[in-house]
Formats: C-alpha cells, sequence, structure tokens
C-alpha cells in the first residue's frame, strides 16, 4: 500500500477497506508515515467523511495499536462519561466523584485541550503534583482504592489515538464527526466498561454547531458502543454560552471545588447532575433514573463527592488541599475587566469566541508542540438572560504575558450581545440519545 494512493482515494469520496485503514493507523504509531501525509489524510476525511464500516475499521485499529485496559479484577460496575467538548466544560471532574461516591467504579480515560476547547487532563494537571501519566497497574490501583481514576492516552493505550489527536487539533480538522467518533470511541472500548455516557455538545462553543449533526455524532457513538455490546446514552446539551462562570485550567478546577460544595452555577450543577444520575442508573445501582437523580443528589449535598474528589487528587500525586486553599493553585499575575458599553439585557455570550480568547493568552493549544499556562483564563461575571447597567463588568481576564491580551480582549468584547429586552430561556438538556 501507499499513503499517497489512500489520501486520493479518500480525497476522491471513496471508501476504503478495513485492512487499509489498518494499515494506515499501524504505519503512522510505529512512525513510518510523516505528519504531513496523515494531515492530508484527516482533512480528506474532514471533507468526504468516513462510512460505518471505515470508523469501526479505525476505532478497532486505535485500540489495537496498545493493550486493552483488563478491568476484570476490579470489583463492582464500572462506568465512564465523556463530553464532545466545549467551553467552560469540566462535568467530567462533578459527575465522576458522585458517581464513584454512590459505588459506581469510574475509570476515566480523557484527553487535553482540542481547538477552542478544554481538556480534562490540563485542567487535572494545573493541581500541583497531580499525575495523569498513570501505568496501567496504577490507574487500577487507584480505581480500586478510590473508585474514580483518571488518565490519559499513553504508549500502553490507544497511543495512535494521542499521536492524531494532537495532529487533529494543529491541522483544523477537530470538527469531524467520524474523526471524533474514532477517538472517543477507542479510548472508551479500550477500557472493559459496564456503561458509558456520553455529553455530545452543540451550538457556538461546540464542535458541532447544528443539533443534527450533534445527533448524528451521537447516534454513531451509540451505535458503535452497542455493537460492542456496551450499554451507552448520549445527552445533546447546549453549548451557546460557557458551561459555569470559570474558563481555563486552574480557574476551572476552582468552580469544580465549588460546584462539588454545593455552591457552583446552577447550569453547572444542573447537568453534572443529570450525566451523574445516568452513570449510577448504566450501573444499575439504582432502579429507575428518578432515584439515580435522588441519590446523585444526595450525594452532593452530603460532601461525599467532594471527599471523593480529594481522595483521587491525592491518590494520583496532587495536593488535595488545593480544594480549600486556591492561592495553592496557579494564579495570574494580572487580570483585565471587560465592560459593558450600554445597560440591558445579555442576550449573547458566544461560547467559541470566548474559548478563542483563553486559548490566545495560554490556556490552549495553537500548535501540538505547545504548553498550557494553567493561571490563565476568562471569568464572566454575567450569563444570558441577566440584567447589565452601563460600565457593569461583564467578565475579567486573568493573564501571566501581556502580548496577545489586547487581541484576546477585542474577541471577549464581541462575545457579548446586549438586548433592550430579556432572551426567552434556553433548555440546557435538549435530547437524550440511546
Amino acid at each position: 500500500m501507499r499513503t499517497v494512493d489512500l489520501i486520493q482515494r479518500k480525497r476522491n469520496g471513496e471508501e476504503l477497506s478495513p485492512e487499509e485503514i489498518t494499515w494506515l493507523v499501524e504505519s503512522y504509531t510505529r512512525g513510518e508515515i510523516p505528519d504531513y501525509q496523515v494531515s492530508a489524510f484527516l482533512m480528506a476525511v474532514y471533507f468526504q467523511s468516513m462510512t460505518d464500516v471505515e470508523v469501526g475499521a479505525m476505532v478497532e485499529s486505535m485500540i489495537a495499536s496498545g493493550e486493552r485496559l483488563d478491568l476484570s479484577s476490579v470489583p463492582g460496575p464500572k462506568v465512564d462519561k465523556h463530553s464532545t467538548g466545549g467551553v467552560g466544560d469540566k462535568t467530567s471532574l462533578i459527575c465522576a466523584p458522585l458517581a464513584a461516591a454512590a459505588g459506581v467504579k469510574v475509570p476515566m480515560v480523557s484527553g487535553r485541550a482540542l481547538g477552542h476547547t478544554g481538556g480534562t487532563l490540563d485542567k487535572l494537571e494545573s493541581i500541583p503534583g497531580f499525575r495523569t501519566n498513570l501505568s496501567v497497574d496504577e490507574f487500577r490501583d487507584v480505581l480500586n482504592r478510590v473508585g474514580f481514576a483518571v488518565m490519559g492516552q499513553s504508549d500502553e493505550i490507544t497511543p495512535a489515538d494521542g499521536k492524531l489527536y494532537s495532529l487533529r487539533d494543529a491541522t483544523g480538522t477537530v470538527e469531524s464527526i467520524p474523526l471524533i467518533a474514532a477517538s472517543i470511541m477507542s479510548k472508551k472500548l479500550a477500557a472493559s466498561l459496564d456503561g458509558l455516557v456520553l455529553d455530545v455538545k452543540v451550538g457556538a462553543g461546540a464542535f458541532m454547531k447544528r443539533q443534527v449533526d450533534a445527533r448524528k455524532l451521537a447516534q454513531l457513538m451509540t451505535t458503535i458502543a452497542r455493537r460492542a455490546d456496551l450499554r451507552a446514552q448520549a445527552l445533546i446539551t447546549d453549548m451557546n454560552q460557557p458551561l459555569g462562570y470559570a474558563i481555563g485550567n486552574a480557574l476551572e478546577i476552582m468552580e469544580v471545588s465549588q460546584t462539588l460544595q454545593f455552591s457552583g452555577p446552577d447550569d453547572l450543577t444542573k447537568i453534572s447532575l443529570e450525566l451523574a444520575a445516568r452513570m449510577i442508573y448504566l450501573a444499575k445501582v439504582t432502579a429507575t433514573m428518578e432515584e439515580a437523580r435522588d441519590l446523585a443528589t444526595s450525594k452532593l449535598r452530603d460532601g461525599s463527592g467532594y471527599a471523593k474528589f480529594k481522595d483521587m487528587i491525592a491518590a494520583q500525586g496532587g495536593n488535595p488541599q488545593v480544594l480549600d486553599r486556591f492561592d495553592l493553585l496557579p494564579n495570574a499575575t494580572g487580570a483585565m475587566e471587560i465592560t459593558s458599553p450600554r445597560g440591558g439585557y445579555i442576550s449573547h455570550i458566544d461560547a467559541e469566541e470566548i474559548g478563542i480568547a483563553s486559548a490566545m493568552i495560554g490556556a490552549g493549544r495553537d500548535t501540538k508542540e505547545d504548553s498550557i499556562d494553567p493561571a490563565v483564563g476568562v471569568i464572566l461575571e454575567v450569563k444570558v438572560g441577566q440584567k447589565v447597567e452601563a460600565g457593569g463588568v461583564l467578565c475579567r481576564l486573568y493573564f501571566t504575558k501581556e502580548d496577545r491580551i489586547g487581541e484576546a480582549a477585542e474577541r471577549v468584547e464581541d462575545a457579548f450581545r446586549i438586548s433592550s429586552t430579556a432572551p426567552e430561556p434556553r433548555e440546557l438538556i435538549l435530547e437524550v440519545v440511546s
């Protein structure tokens, strides 16, 4: 086989055989195909898409690039949760400890910042000492002892996805439905799970801008799960404005702490509880969804989810005191207020513009080699529907370098729309696909 032939055929909209997909993934993982050729292949997929057979072959070859994560030695039901990516989306760090506190084992194989969206691993690594590069044995040990563990791609687990993930971010091919599905489902099916809850974001701050595309992605991923005999449900949720108030890695850890102490934003709390409840239900801890919702809420109110998150941080080398003392987290050295030019109601906050601005000042990556500045980001002071006075603070930018702060501030200013009347309230959870 020749890589250029596969690129040309996919560029022309042809279907590749499972053997060709497997050869391409395996050869790239071994370093036998250069980044520039795989970049061309990814762009061809972006424009021409892939069939279900091609996606299935890609998932299997990405799993086969490393070890399967055998969790049979870990007692109890094992359910994971994954988001397709949003701005201010830190729900994994809330719903997972809540579900774990309810008796669910939560093995999370997570990703990093991609495009304008944040990454669970980057958020956790803003905690001093926290390790995400666990070996399989260390991962199992934490899962056994705590009931909740998080790791990223490694040389052991889906290394092919690790290489393709960062390449997609640097080549403008993040939004491809088959590539998103293959990336997420290869990580999830590499582990021996009993259930999977998917949060498929749609709107300005999501990779899927239209609900019809979000539905296609949700259906594709739940179909892949069903063929692997994995119980799965997908929520399609709104991402037209940032979730919660904090955007940026350490800033989001602070908001996670507040939410797990039952003092977080309403939207973040609501969706985190629903995701936790579905994890509990798929684990068959409760017989009904209503019972699962009650149990998730009780684990939030009694503080056991908060305690579980602290236990996980300590077990993975981090300092759990950061949840009580935010000064122990990385803190920005500069701040800038963005104020409202006139009075009125906030009718729209473009989540993508906020995410791009946050990435500009260091919270995300422009290239796969870039490092993250864990301290920087944006804190909203208002949400859609709230009234603001002329000169009132819309948000604050927190930064450590001034070289791109002016450009980022302009993007943030443009993200806010103010009208004379209050907008109609939007639903947060739009659909359930199962």
